[in-house]
């Protein structure tokens, strides 16, 4: 890799972008634990939560989002189903397919822990600015 080519100013932007996402991650990593849940517990109910187009999602889909092995995230989702946060369904079309949904106790937990992260990103500046929905 050839860093002659990044000036001084890029390698400023890069460390505060990681020195801004440490930041991010470390209010996320205290405020799950504050609740109970893991961080990747978290990841786990909010991937599902905000699955694009349905309100579930598959073992592999969340795989994918998690970028984690397969097997693991079977342990993960099987965690989260003995305490109550989330179900497996049959596929409503395929019944090969096994659906992830969250439970309505997974949905209050991962709604809470949500609401926290976006007020925090709303702190951290133009870096990490989320848009916020628009009010019909």
């Amino acid at each position: 890799m050839d860093t002659g080519s990044l000036a001084k100013a890029d390698f400023e932007q890069l460390s505060e972008f990681r020195y801004q996402l440490r930041r991010f991650l470390r209010f996320s990593e205290d405020i799950c634990r504050s609740e109970g849940v893991t961080p990747l517990q978290y990841l786990l109910l909010l991937h599902i939560r905000g699955y694009a187009g349905r309100d579930w999602a598959t073992v592999g889909e969340l795989a994918d989002r998690l970028q984690a092995q397969h097997h693991g995230v079977v342990a993960l989702v099987s965690r989260c189903e003995s305490l109550g946060w989330v179900e497996r369904r049959p596929g409503r079309d395929d019944r090969r397919v096994v659906e992830i949904h969250l439970t309505p106790a997974g949905e209050a937990r991962v709604g809470r822990l949500a609401h926290a992260h976006r007020n925090e990103l709303a702190t951290m500046g133009d870096g990490f600015a989320v848009p916020r929905p628009n009010p019909d």
